[in-house]
């Protein structure tokens, strides 16, 4: 029997009596990433990267010269994920900054979640000089709409592949895990106390999102659905929504329409600075 068909038989059963104990197993699950090594395609850019620590012991990549970019990685990831786009981002004179998120990589923490990815994303802005674009893929995007709202600042703003609603992601986890009703009520109620927000707080539908933007999803994405990338763009009245028939959650990074579409963004935003200037 595999670990996932015992882990849901034991939440199924063990659920109904002890509801609390198994949503804080689960909990705990939820906010541990695994530590996944980086692919050989990574490597070439990891090798030409300068390792920076910011404050707090916070740990970033950093490529580059020029306006900054500042890259969010998702659950489980690597900055170099991004590499097509690093490469892009380089050769077209930005200097592009990617965080290790909290209890990845080399940045501290055993836990992570949202709020922390997007608490991150502020502590590293604060040390860089003023930002040209904010990229997140997955938890990263969702991170970095967040982040706007807790005051990041950033003349424009990519998602990619992210969910549009955290209460959605939890409640997707609690029916992979197969909690029952109220093992999933708790489960909810203690991450909502770990991050010190409510889930339904955390919706694109209550932020305020007023820099021009690029939601990316490919309609394969089997970890996030493509509807998420819909629910953002009609929420954010300056975005534009870039679907791709393939790229699934994580091919998606290296689509050359993708790197066309960021790269189009910022240059249309600097276009804008210079003539109002």
């Amino acid at each position: 029997m595999s670990t996932l068909k015992w882990v849901r038989g034991v939440n199924g059963t063990l659920g109904w009596f002890a509801p609390k104990l198994v949503a804080s197993k689960m909990r705990l699950a939820f906010m541990t990433p695994r530590e996944l090594p980086p692919r050989d395609w990574e490597l070439p850019l990891l090798a030409r990267s300068e390792r920076i620590t910011l404050r707090f012991g916070l740990s970033a990549l950093r490529w580059g010269q020029g306006p900054a970019v500042l890259l969010m990685h998702g659950w489980e990831g690597r900055p170099t994920q991004f590499a097509s786009l690093i490469t892009a981002l380089v050769d077209a004179g930005y200097s592009v900054v990617a965080l290790d998120g909290p209890a990845h990589g080399r940045s501290p923490g055993r836990e992570a979640n949202v709020v922390l990815f997007a608490r991150a994303m502020l502590e590293a802005a604060a040390e860089l000089p003023p930002l040209q674009a904010v990229i997140g893929h997955s938890m990263g995007g969702a991170s970095a709409m967040l982040a706007v709202q807790l005051g990041l600042r950033t003349e424009t703003l990519v998602t990619i592949a992210a969910p549009a609603r955290i209460l959605g992601v939890l409640r997707g986890f609690a029916h992979y895990v197969r909690l029952p009703p109220k093992a999933r009520s708790a489960f909810i109620r203690q991450v909502e106390r770990d991050v010190g927000m409510r889930a339904a707080a955390l919706d694109v539908a209550h932020y305020q999102l007023d820099m021009p933007g690029l939601i990316v999803h490919a309609e394969d994405d089997k970890l996030v659905s493509v509807k998420e990338a819909q629910l953002i763009n009609e929420a954010w009245f300056d975005s534009r929504l870039l679907r791709l028939e393939e790229g699934g959650h994580q091919r998606v990074l290296a689509d050359p329409r993708v790197i066309d579409g960021v790269l189009s963004l910022l240059a249309g935003r600097s276009l804008q600075s210079r003539q109002s200037a």
